[in-house]
């Protein structure tokens, strides 16, 4: 028989064989615990003691003893200290072994509540978050519940709806597009735990604005593994977290910036337009944002519910800053690839950018000089077409 002071402090991971593997052998977070009156229970047995005397030994009631044993009453810090002088074990055993058992009861009743909120799930593009590993896949609806509301960050759906579905709700995309809130709440989110990664200083205006030129010279690096850590370092250190997070299906998204408190902003971009002119060109439209006007924005790109002056302005900011008004103005009668390259030398920037622009300007067919753009291979996963 054991002696009272052996009794060995609970351990959360220690349960029933069947809760700790799942069928493939990968461990589980154990959800079963046994109440602390089966530890009463047992220790009662080896003594041979009835529920009577342990009352009369501890000084409670029989009633507040039988509710103990079936868990009904809490111990608390009085009842340890009690417990402990009659059964042993120290107070922090009785409190621990306590703590613990409620702890399960209380996930097995959240998780009990989260299965009745399943629903939710579906307005998640939830397979395509798994995919990314933006969250796990778990055995039981309610698990998943609470996994997705891990990764937003937020303790209930509730909290998610005031938190990312309102901001989302707000975004209309155009009528071709297919646009689900929930997606684009999953990809604010993702920029957020993104931009969390980097070491940021505090947003100062005028650094941010310094660093353009550096950044403009990155457009003639073709290889994203050099220019996207230089952009982000750039970006930084002035204060703006520079992500680059695809998009999942139902959020036809190609850029957003947002702030994060009033000494940081996200400047983010999606993989929908892999070509060196549109990514370039949307990184500065987003720099734009940032610069002129109101931290109280979110801007998602794409959407029909932005200010028209606001986009125009963050638009000819871009255009101008990629080429300048006197240097676009040359561009006019270039034909040939030739002379484009020399142009983009001239200025000194990509050619893929300086064609982007004629086309755009409708100096140049569409169809024509496509061959100059770098369209960039990721080794982030393919975007999602919304």
């Amino acid at each position: 028989m054991p002696e009272p002071n052996d009794i060995n402090p609970p351990n959360e991971d220690t349960a029933r064989p069947e809760d700790t593997e799942h069928a493939h052998g990968e461990p589980l977070r154990p959800d079963w615990v046994s109440p602390p009156g089966e530890t009463i229970e047992e220790l009662l047995e080896e003594r041979r003691w009835t529920q009577a005397e342990l009352a009369e030994r501890t000084g409670l009631t029989r009633k507040h003893i039988n509710d103990l044993l079936r868990g009904r009453a809490h111990i608390s810090a009085d009842t340890a200290a009690r417990l402990d002088k009659v059964l042993g074990g120290t107070p922090s055993f009785w409190l621990e072994r306590e703590a613990q058992y409620r702890a399960v009861l209380g996930r097995r009743q959240e998780l009990d509540a989260f299965e009745r909120q399943a629903e939710w799930l579906a307005e998640l593009p939830l397979k395509w978050m798994i995919q990314q590993g933006w969250t796990d896949a778990c055995a039981s609806a309610g698990e998943q519940v609470a996994a997705c509301l891990r990764f937003f960050g937020v303790a209930s759906i509730a909290a998610w709806r005031q938190r990312y579905e309102a901001p989302s709700a707000a975004y209309r995309a155009a009528e071709k597009l297919e646009r689900r809130p929930g997606a684009v709440a999953a990809w604010l989110r993702q920029i957020e735990c993104e931009a969390d990664r980097l070491d940021c200083a505090p947003y100062d205006k005028q650094r941010f604005r310094d660093a353009l030129p550096a950044l403009r010279t990155l457009t003639a690096e073709p290889d994203p593994g050099v220019f996207v850590p230089a952009m982000q370092r750039l970006c930084a250190a002035a204060g703006v977290a520079a992500v680059i997070v695809p998009a999942p299906p139902g959020c036809p998204v190609h850029g957003a910036t947002r702030w994060i408190g009033p000494d940081r902003a996200i400047l983010a971009l999606t993989l929908r337009y892999k070509s060196n002119d549109q990514l370039w060109f949307s990184l500065f439209h987003e720099a734009a944002h940032i610069l002129k006007h109101s931290k109280k924005l979110l801007v998602l790109e794409g959407s029909e519910a932005l200010d028209p002056e606001l986009e125009r302005e963050a638009d000819r900011f871009a255009s101008d800053f990629l080429i300048p008004p006197a240097e676009a103005a040359r561009l006019r009668g270039l034909r040939s690839a030739a002379e484009v390259e020399q142009a983009a030398r001239r200025i000194g920037i990509a050619p893929g950018i300086v064609v982007g622009r004629m086309q755009k300007e409708g100096w140049l067919p569409w169809k024509n000089l496509n061959g100059l753009k770098v369209s960039y291979e990721w080794t982030l996963a393919e975007d999602g077409d919304g």
